[in-house]
């Protein structure tokens, strides 16, 4: 509540980077990169008699507004509605509570238990607002704002200059992530200004080739003798401790080799049983997928090592077992904060490129020798054919198509990592939900298991069956195990609990 206490008007960020925005049509809510229109911007009131609920009211005067329990988002899926309303006197779905989040965030909770969700995903779920409960490890951050005060309330009148940031001159100069384009009032973000900025940290590794990983802890991340587990310990001399850099082409992530040939790995089974901590192994997959990929994020000279689905990778300290393991996590109390923080030693740095060779100056150019007269003649093929004055003769020719095809069946395109997976949901009916359609995404996986994950979040349907159709009578087929082995790309349908077709699977 305290991010509030003193904000007059405020801006939501979402995980996504995007900002919580009243649609022009008065009515809707959606998420935007601009945090400079004043759609973005959201005046605080407090509840008369409870210091601890807020309403946020819109440009256009309504108040964001959690829908009533039936007016689902989309069928079939869980996320309720958020819009805006005028207000109704006694009416608690415009009242918002918020709830404190480690240092930098806060959730808001509604009346029923809910939490203000920013959605990703593919369309149509991208970029929408509704209210819901996450139920999987990947959503936990969906729900978590970060919150710029645009507008400071007056405290009195003799410290209103000083405290009101609107009563500045628009023609006041400061940092650019402080300033805001339509009023020329600076924004805040409390906390940390710069925590809400996700900074990469990829500047860190660029001429690294091995790095030594220190904890919170001063311990340093270790690979273990039996090439399966990781931990942590003081000993930073040793070969487990250090970690050969790889970069991903085209990506802001990188992979971590350790000395045994093996990659830092987020695994999905927990470390211990009813704890939220996930194990971090070494491990050589089949393919390359995405739970070897880290995500370097600044924090001044730290960083923070964020998996593909948003948790980072955590030193844990306490009593044994705890002590020393390794996790993949989100950290949720504040004494917690810094157990994902680590400091990056180089050991070893990249090798320069070779310069280039210097280009050897020019010869002298002779002077022509004058050009005996050549009577005029058919220019013949580049073909090496029988002379009469000679054992050889030589001419040009041009380059035939079919030389042409040959050369370029020659040369082999390069692999392609990962397939297409191109999906559709059905209703409740079992039909194909037209309003959704066909969407198609990249998946570098090879489980069938990581690609349930996979549409899980695309989609937002968090019960789901992934299904193949036959070609021949339309029937749909639940997908076990394994994907086929080549990197063809895939159809699917996601089944979702709810609807008819799942029970044909029971």
């Amino acid at each position: 509540m305290e991010f509030f206490n003193k904000a007059k008007a405020v801006r939501l960020r979402s995980h996504l980077g995007k900002y919580l925005a009243a649609a022009e049509d008065e009515e809707t809510v959606r998420l935007t990169r601009d945090g400079s229109s004043r759609k973005a911007r959201w005046t605080v009131e407090f509840v008369e008699g409870d210091t601890h609920i807020i309403r946020l009211k819109s440009h256009y005067n309504k108040f964001l507004t959690a829908s009533s329990e039936d007016q689902s988002l989309f069928a079939g899926m869980t996320g309720k509605k958020v819009i805006q309303t005028e207000e109704i006197k006694k009416e608690s779905c415009t009242e918002w509570e918020p709830r404190t989040e480690g240092l930098y965030y806060v959730k808001l909770r509604t009346r029923s238990g809910k939490f203000l969700r920013a959605n990703g995903g593919s369309p149509p779920w991208r970029n929408t607002v509704t209210h819901d409960v996450p139920r999987r490890t990947a959503t936990q951050d969906w729900v978590l704002w970060q919150v710029d005060v645009v507008d400071i309330l007056q405290l009195n009148d003799s410290l209103s200059n000083a405290v009101s940031f609107s009563s500045f001159s628009s023609s006041t100069t400061y940092p650019e992530e402080f300033s805001d384009s339509d009023s020329g009032s600076p924004v805040v973000s409390l906390g940390s200004p710069h925590a809400f900025l996700r900074e990469s940290g990829m500047d860190l590794f660029q001429k690294a080739k091995v790095v030594r990983f220190r904890s919170h802890h001063d311990k340093y991340l270790l690979a273990e003798d039996d090439e399966e587990t990781v931990c942590q310990d003081r000993n930073g001399t040793v070969k487990n401790a250090k970690w050969t850099v790889e970069f991903v082409e085209n990506s802001n992530v990188l992979r971590f080799k350790s000395c045994f040939g093996k990659y830092l790995t987020a695994s999905n089974m927990p470390l211990f049983l009813g704890m939220s901590g996930k194990k971090v192994l070494q491990t050589v997959p089949r393919r390359l997928d995405s739970s070897l990929e880290w995500e370097p994020i600044r924090e001044g000279m730290q960083v923070r090592l964020r998996t593909r689905y948003g948790l980072f990778l955590r030193a844990n300290g306490g009593v044994p077992p705890w002590r020393n393991s390794i996790t993949h996590d989100i950290p949720h109390r504040t004494s917690t904060q810094d157990w994902i923080l680590w400091d990056v030693d180089i050991i070893e740095f990249q090798k320069p490129p070779p310069a280039p060779a210097p280009t050897p100056a020019p010869a002298p150019t002779p002077a022509p020798a004058p050009e005996p007269q050549v009577l005029p003649q058919k220019a013949q093929s580049f073909d090496r054919i029988p002379s009469e004055s000679g054992p050889l003769s030589i001419s040009l020719r041009s380059q035939t198509a079919q030389e042409s095809d040959d050369y370029s069946s020659s040369v082999t395109s390069p692999v392609r990592e990962g397939r297409d997976i191109i999906y559709e949901v059905v209703d409740d009916n079992g039909d194909v939900d037209q309003s959704i359609g066909e969407n198609k995404f990249q998946f570098k996986g090879s489980g069938v298991q990581d690609l349930n994950q996979m549409l899980m979040e695309k989609t937002g349907v968090f019960d789901i069956t992934v299904c193949s159709r036959n070609p021949l009578n339309g029937k749909l087929y639940p997908l076990r195990l394994h994907l086929p082995p080549n990197n063809a790309a895939m159809h699917v349908v996601v089944v979702p609990s709810t609807s008819k077709a799942a029970q044909d699977f029971k």
